[in-house]
């Protein structure tokens, strides 16, 4: 099947080129996918894309017309794509429903401990000969109460991670899990008890216009002062301004997120030479108590080589005509 992968990146550039093993016809471009850059799809019959490509209505519609009928993504969640619109014009779409849980979640973990120990600053200092422990107190994580939003996949390995902390685990999501309340106690309640109650709130939910902005002023003032919030879900789970807000005010105690809303065309790329023009980002990189990494939470071998294998497979049933279990 020939095949346009748009924004392949050099980190999983050779994870592709091992799992398709010379089966399909890949076209590996660096650009990504967007309505000005449709038009290279042209004489392919399917388009792989990454998670900031935009598959939005115009954009499917100009694939449509270069003759794709297949979209293959690289990635779990699919709030970038129309789905509306691909039914309309009779795409099949398939996409990697679980890579690496462990990676994310073990990310999520990693930044609840930098921030907590200030670890970054710790060894900025280090490097700058300054040995002083001034400023660097943080807190044992035993005993805390965590709250966890989303117990899938990803979130359930959080709380197995943080059961080994000794931590209180309150968590929600319309589908409770009895493994977890039975093997590490996790109990499972309203947003209201756990905004009160969490030390820290990690996120584990798909972006929904039901959780857009489910962080924001008004859930910001419902949680507990000096707050530990982590992202490495999707942007927009939380209204980055009202974030700024509480950390302003110290609402917020320290931030982590591995996403964010306006990152396309920012995050996967190097912009060392050039002037940052996004205003919000710019504001958080003004708080030593906001630790923001470039959406590198599965950024794992383990994880590269599943995203690899599963879309070459997805490929491989809509080359047969066969039934593609991964398909939206």
């Amino acid at each position: 099947m020939d095949t346009v992968i748009y924004s392949t990146h050099k980190f999983e550039k050779e994870y592709l080129l091992k799992a398709n093993s010379s089966k399909h016809n890949l076209r590996l471009l660096d650009v990504p996918l967007t309505s000005e850059t449709a038009y290279l799809a042209k004489g392919a019959t399917s388009v792989s894309i990454f998670v900031n490509d935009d598959a939005s209505a115009p954009v499917l519609e100009k694939l449509s017309e270069a003759g794709i009928g297949f979209l293959v993504l690289r990635s779990a969640g699919y709030n970038h794509v129309n789905l509306e619109k691909a039914k309309q014009l009779g795409f099949r779409i398939a996409r990697v429903p679980a890579y690496s849980p462990y990676a994310v979640a073990e990310h999520a973990v990693a930044l609840m401990l930098a921030l907590n120990r200030k670890l970054i600053r710790a060894n900025n200092r280090v490097h700058e000969l300054n040995f002083s422990l001034d400023g660097l107190t943080g807190f044992d994580m035993h005993g805390k109460t965590v709250g966890i939003i989303g117990t899938g996949q990803i979130g359930a390995v959080v709380a197995r991670i943080l059961y080994g902390f000794d931590c209180i685990i309150l968590a929600t999501d319309h589908i409770e899990n009895e493994m977890l309340k039975e093997k590490y106690g996790i109990i499972y309640t309203d947003y209201e008890r756990l905004y009160k109650e969490s030390d820290i709130i990690t996120l584990h939910v798909p972006l929904t216009p039901a959780t857009r902005y489910m962080i924001s002023k008004e859930s910001i003032s419902k949680m507990k002062p000096g707050v530990m919030l982590i992202n490495t879900s999707r942007g927009a789970l939380i209204n980055t301004k009202d974030v700024i807000e509480g950390l302003k005010n110290r609402q917020i105690g320290y931030l982590g997120i591995d996403v964010y809303e306006e990152e396309s065309g920012l995050f996967f790329e190097d912009h060392s030479e050039d002037v940052l023009q996004d205003d919000t980002i710019s504001r958080l990189l003004t708080f030593n108590n906001v630790l923001i990494t470039s959406h590198q939470a599965f950024l794992t071998n383990t994880a590269l080589d599943n995203i690899a294998f599963t879309t070459i497979h997805n490929l491989d049933c809509f080359e047969s005509s066969s039934k593609c279990e991964n398909e939206l």
